[in-house]
C-alpha cells in the first residue's frame, strides 16, 4: 500500500503534508492576546465581600481538616479578592459535592461523581482527587478516603476494562441502549486507553506520599493483568479484538465506523484508542497523547510490581509493552511541520496517515508536558506546543472575551478552561502563567467556578455549571503557582 500523509484542516479538508528544513527556535515566545479592557461578569457580593458558594457545611458529603487548612492558608497569601474567593470555591468541590466514602467487605471504597452526572468516570475520578494526595499524611480520613477510590477504580477495570464510567452498583443506569456488551455496573463503555492509565498513575502517586502499599493487593494485581491484555489485544496484531461499539445517535462522535469497529489500523505496535478523553470517538485510533501517557504508567506499574509485590515476572510484562509502544510513538508520532519544526500528530493509523490537531481533555497534546514529562521530547513537545495554541489548530478558538483550545464534543468557538489551565501548568514564563489566571478570572461567568466550556466571544454562554474535575484542577494550579515561588505574580493581578 503507497504510504503518504494527510493533514485534517479545520474545515475537514485534506491537504498532502510537506516537509520543511525552516523551523522556529523551540524557545520562541508567542505574543499573548491583550484581554485586558475585558471586565469579567460582576459576581455575587454582600457588603463588599464575595460570597462564598460552596454548600453549607452540613451538606458538604465529605470534609478533610487538612484540606480545609490549605484552603485557609491559600486565602490568606493571596491580596487579590476573587481570586481567593474562586479558590476557596474550586478547590474543595470535589470533596464538597461529589465524594461518596464507605467501607464495604473491610476495605475503603470512595465512588467520586463526575458532578452533574452521577456516574464514575475511571479517568475524572483519578484526575478529581489526585491535588489531595499531597495532604493524605496530615489526615487520615482523606487518606482512607484516597484510598478507596483507588480500590473502586481497581473494582471497576476488573468488572470490563473497556468501560470509561461505572454506576454506584448493578444500577442498570446509563447507555443501557449502546450495541456492545453492556453490563448493570457500567455507565457508558467507551473504550479509551486514558481510562486504564488514571488509576495507575493515582495509585503510583499515593504510595509515593504515603507509602502505604495495602492497596496493592489481588485486586490490584488482576487490574494489572486486564490492563496488560487489554492494550496487547488493542494493538491489533492478531486481528480486531472483541471490543466494538455502536449507538443510534445524531452525534458522528459518538459512535464508531465500520461496524463498531472503528477506521483500520496497521499494527506498528500502538495502542488503539477507540475514544478520547472527550469520549468522542477518534478519527485515526492510534491517539498519540494517549500512547505516551500509557508508556509512562506501564513503567509505573512496573516499579510497583518490583518494589511492592515482588512480581517480576509481571512488572517484565509492563516493561516490555511500554518499549514497544515507546519504539513505535519514536517512528510514527512525529512529522516535520513547514512551520512548527518536529511535531507531535495527535492521532495515526500506522499506514502514514496523521491528523493533526489538539483537543482539550486530557490526555491531550498540550499536557503532556504535565501529565508524563518523563517520556516525551522536550524540543519537540516545545514547538507542537506552539502549534496547539495557534490557528494552525483546528480546534484553537479565539475571541473577543478569551481564547484556548476545545474540540468537536462542544463544537466551534467554545474553549475549555482546561486548555487554559494546562497553558499555565506547562510554561515557565511568568506573564504567560499570569495572562492564563486573569483570562480563568474574566472567562467564570461571575459564577466563582470553572466549566466545561465557555464561548469566547461571550463566556455567560458555558457548558455545565457543575464539573468538579475542572474545578478542583484549578485550585491545584494556584497551589502549584504558589509553590513554585510566585505568589507575588498572583498577587499582582488586580482583577475585581
Amino acid at each position: 500500500m503507497k504510504k503518504f500523509y494527510l493533514i485534517f484542516l479545520a474545515a475537514a479538508a485534506l491537504a498532502m503534508a510537506a516537509c520543511s528544513s525552516e523551523q522556529k527556535p523551540t524557545t520562541a515566545s508567542e505574543p499573548l492576546t491583550d484581554y485586558s479592557t475585558v471586565a469579567p461578569t460582576p459576581a455575587p457580593m454582600q457588603n463588599g465581600e464575595y460570597i462564598c458558594q460552596r454548600p453549607a457545611e452540613g451538606e458538604r458529603l465529605f470534609t478533610s481538616k487538612a484540606v480545609e487548612a490549605e484552603i485557609e492558608r491559600v486565602t490568606a497569601l493571596l491580596k487579590n479578592k476573587r481570586l481567593a474567593w474562586m479558590f476557596s470555591n474550586c478547590f474543595p468541590n470535589t470533596l464538597d459535592t461529589t465524594v461518596h466514602y464507605r467501607e464495604q467487605n473491610g476495605k475503603h471504597d470512595t465512588f467520586v461523581y463526575t458532578g452533574d452526572i452521577h456516574a464514575m468516570w475511571l479517568r475524572d475520578s483519578g484526575a478529581q482527587v489526585w491535588p489531595y494526595v499531597q495532604y493524605a499524611n496530615d489526615d487520615e480520613a482523606l487518606k482512607a478516603m484516597l484510598a478507596g477510590v483507588i480500590n473502586r477504580q481497581f473494582l471497576s477495570i476488573n468488572i470490563d476494562p473497556y468501560a470509561n464510567a461505572f454506576n454506584d452498583g448493578a444500577t442498570g443506569t446509563g447507555w443501557m441502549s449502546d450495541k456492545t456488551d453492556m453490563k448493570p455496573e457500567l455507565h457508558e463503555r467507551k473504550y479509551e486507553i486514558d481510562s486504564l492509565c488514571y488509576p495507575i498513575r493515582l495509585a503510583y502517586y499515593y504510595w509515593l506520599v504515603t507509602g502505604d502499599t495495602s492497596i496493592f493487593d489481588d485486586s490490584w494485581l488482576a487490574a494489572v493483568q486486564n490492563v496488560l491484555k487489554t492494550f496487547k489485544v488493542q494493538q491489533r496484531k492478531d486481528g480486531n479484538g472483541p471490543y466494538t461499539f455502536l449507538r443510534v445517535t445524531d452525534r458522528q462522535f459518538d459512535t464508531l465506523s465500520n461496524d463498531g469497529l472503528g477506521a483500520p489500523v496497521n499494527p506498528v505496535g500502538l495502542i488503539v484508542s477507540s475514544f478520547r478523553p472527550s469520549d468522542d470517538a477518534t478519527v485515526l485510533q492510534f491517539l498519540i497523547p494517549s500512547n505516551f501517557f500509557a508508556v509512562s504508567v506501564l513503567n509505573k506499574a512496573a516499579e510497583i510490581l518490583t518494589k511492592v509485590n515482588k512480581n517480576d515476572a509481571l512488572a517484565a510484562e509492563c516493561k516490555a509493552l511500554a518499549e514497544e509502544v515507546a519504539e513505535a510513538l519514536d517512528k510514527y508520532a512525529t512529522y516535520d511541520h513547514p512551520e512548527f519544526g518536529k511535531i507531535y500528530a495527535f492521532e495515526v493509523d500506522g499506514f502514514g496517515n496523521q491528523l493533526f490537531m489538539d483537543d482539550a481533555n486530557v490526555p491531550s497534546l498540550l499536557a503532556m508536558d504535565y501529565l508524563n514529562p518523563e517520556v516525551i521530547d522536550a524540543d519537540i513537545y516545545a514547538n507542537t506546543r506552539r502549534f496547539v495554541w495557534s490557528e494552525s489548530n483546528p480546534y484553537f478558538f479565539r475571541g473577543k472575551a478569551g481564547e484556548g483550545i476545545g474540540g468537536p464534543h462542544i463544537g466551534y468557538d467554545m474553549a475549555w478552561p482546561m486548555s487554559v489551565m494546562m497553558k499555565a501548568f506547562t510554561s515557565d514564563d511568568d506573564a504567560e502563567i499570569k495572562w492564563c489566571i486573569e483570562m480563568l478570572m474574566r472567562t467564570d461567568a461571575g459564577t466563582g467556578f470553572m466549566h466545561e466550556s465557555f464561548n469566547v466571544d461571550d463566556p455567560t454562554n458555558f457548558t455545565r455549571k457543575w464539573f468538579a474535575w475542572q474545578n478542583t484542577l484549578f485550585g491545584e494550579l494556584i497551589v502549584k503557582i504558589i509553590a513554585d515561588g510566585r505568589l507575588e505574580l498572583l498577587n499582582s493581578i488586580t482583577i475585581e
